[in-house]
């Protein structure tokens, strides 16, 4: 949820994380809201971590990307102007986690529930796959949709489903972001 800033003379810092399966333009939404909100973004590590690997990623591999993406979203807050735009969240792992491994990480289960967000955007599997070749489950995304979907709900996050292609995807989760009232606008 919202932060202060330590020596930001009470500046609360609200956090939204844009979630979702492969190819439904995360990276693309946090970068836009960012600019349009003036303040900064968090990529998503996993994309360097395992751009870099030589050999097929792990669980462990998970675990490792998930803790790496928490401390550079610390390292991001400080520098943030109201709001802090997060291009992932723990729930990203998790998912992947159990879809990929079929097994939990002890490590992100708890930490789930204690590093939240004030604002979770479920970005809609209504884009075009763009190939990548990070990207691996064309066919699964809304299988994988539909578990974001549920691991929002049952965890109770607020949340809202961000939809539509070009700048209507960008006044969807505009209309998201000022019906959770999260930012004055």
């Amino acid at each position: 949820m919202a932060t202060k800033i330590p020596g930001g003379e009470g500046i609360v810092i609200k956090k939204i994380a844009i979630t979702g399966p492969e190819s439904t333009g995360k990276s693309e939404m946090a970068q836009k809201l960012a600019d349009y909100f003036n303040t900064v973004w968090v990529p998503e590590y996993a994309r360097e971590y395992v751009a870099g690997l030589n050999r097929p990623y792990t669980i462990e591999d998970i675990k490792t990307i998930a803790q790496k993406q928490l401390k550079i979203e610390q390292q991001l807050e400080v520098k943030a102007y109201k709001l802090l735009v997060c291009d992932t969240a723990l729930i990203v792992p998790k998912i992947w986690s159990e879809f990929v491994f079929n097994k939990n990480i002890p490590w992100i289960d708890e930490k789930i529930t204690t590093h939240t967000y004030d604002l979770y955007l479920l970005m809609d599997i209504d884009l075009p796959w763009q190939d990548d070749p990070l990207r691996e489950h064309p066919h699964q995304r809304k299988i994988l949709f539909n578990r974001y979907y549920e691991e929002l709900t049952k965890n109770n996050f607020p949340f809202g489903i961000v939809s539509g292609s070009g700048n209507h995807r960008m006044e969807s989760a505009l209309e998201v972001i000022k019906n959770h009232r999260l930012i004055t606008f």
